[in-house]
């Protein structure tokens, strides 16, 4: 299984964990950067990393900045992605089984590394449910859908 990784700069350190934690596991890693702590804007690692989940290229993302949340911003704005920041197991889990989050977003600043550890452990081995849950995700892929209609009219301005 191969699995998309990126950060920025405050997720460099704990993303070079990860990669070292999932290579040791016997994934194989995609990493779309940072490779250093100097000044980079997360969109463009979530953006890649998220292409290469969408395209199959990856089957699943990790991405880390310092609280998750501009990386999940980003990541969200990716057709197809459902990224999920994540500060314990319990959402963890909850992330994959009941909204398939394709897309782990890690607060590097917050949490530390055996916590971190976990939440990918639990992140790789959770499995969507189904049932219930597929109509959610029917109901926002609508969503996403009508957004792509309405960016692409004529008159996309709302005026």
């Amino acid at each position: 299984m191969k699995i998309a990784l990126g950060a920025d700069h405050r997720g460099y350190q704990a993303k070079e964990k990860v990669k070292a934690l999932l290579t040791s596991m016997g994934y194989e890693v995609m990493d779309f950067g940072t490779n250093s702590t100097a000044s980079f804007d997360y969109p463009d690692a979530a953006v890649p990393t998220c292409q290469a989940v969408v395209d199959g290229e990856a089957s699943t993302g990790i991405l880390l900045c310092g609280t998750g949340i501009g990386m999940s911003i980003s990541a969200n704005k990716v057709r197809g992605i459902r990224a999920a920041v994540c500060h314990d197991e319990v959402t963890t889990e909850l992330s994959r089984r009941h909204n398939d989050a394709n897309v782990l977003c890690l607060p590097a600043d917050l949490i530390g590394e055996e916590l971190t550890r976990r939440i990918v452990d639990v992140w790789l081995k959770a499995r969507f449910e189904g049932g219930r849950h597929e109509r959610r995700l029917r109901k926002i892929s609508e969503i996403e859908g009508q957004q792509k209609d309405q960016a692409t009219s004529p008159d996309s301005s709302g005026k």
